[in-house]
């Protein structure tokens, strides 16, 4: 388990650069999950960069353990599917630090609910996932884009690095109706910033 997490440690820190800030949380039952805060720059002029700054937060812990699906008669401690989590936010727009618990619970939900995190589902914290956020959820993007996935040795699956993307309650609820395609879609039509913290939610009718 230690090996696998300084290797994704490494695989951060290479992609990323060098963390600024970190906070460790341990739930009953668990191993620790760390979250990482990593500074940025906005420079994807294509989803209309301007330079401002960014904050990049990643789990670290959650890949310890292979995800296990929940209908599994026995868990293997080997294969299966790893992932951490990763969520980027324009910075100094709100106190978005303390999305670093919500983060960690999200990470621990594997070992805690058994459920297996993949892209296109949608994770609930039950709260804001930072003081006054219009947010609660999140749905879970595609990897590689920011953090190429990291191979293990085998017969381990390789860890997957997992966008996170806030949803407000309409989108959350849309998206359940609709898909996470289709709710995408409307982002990308809309112009959506998926990375300011204060937005307000896409045109749904």
């Amino acid at each position: 388990m230690a090996e696998v997490l300084e290797l994704v440690e490494a695989r951060l820190r290479e992609a990323l650069g060098e963390p600024d800030a970190r906070a460790s949380v341990t739930f009953l039952g668990t191993d620790r999950v760390e979250v990482l805060r990593f500074p940025a720059v906005d420079t994807d002029a294509d989803g209309g960069g301007s330079g401002g700054a960014l904050v990049r937060y990643a789990t670290l812990g959650m890949s310890a353990q292979p995800m296990t699906d929940p209908t599994a008669a026995l868990a293997d401690p080997v294969r299966g599917p790893r992932a951490e989590l990763l969520l980027t936010l324009r910075a100094g727009r709100a106190d978005t630090d303390q999305v670093l618990r919500p983060l960690a619970v999200l990470a621990a939900s594997p070992q805690v609910e058994g459920v297996v995190v993949a892209p296109g589902a949608s994770l609930d914290t039950g709260e804001p996932l930072w003081p006054s956020a219009p947010f609660t959820s999140v749905l879970v993007g595609e990897p590689g884009a920011l953090v190429a996935d990291l191979a293990l040795a085998d017969p381990m699956d390789p860890v997957r690095f997992l966008p996170l993307l806030p949803m407000t309650p309409n989108e959350a609820a849309w998206k359940r109706v609709h898909g996470a395609g289709a709710l995408e879609e409307r982002w990308l039509t809309g112009g959506t910033d998926l990375r300011d913290p204060a937005r307000g939610a896409v045109r749904l009718d």
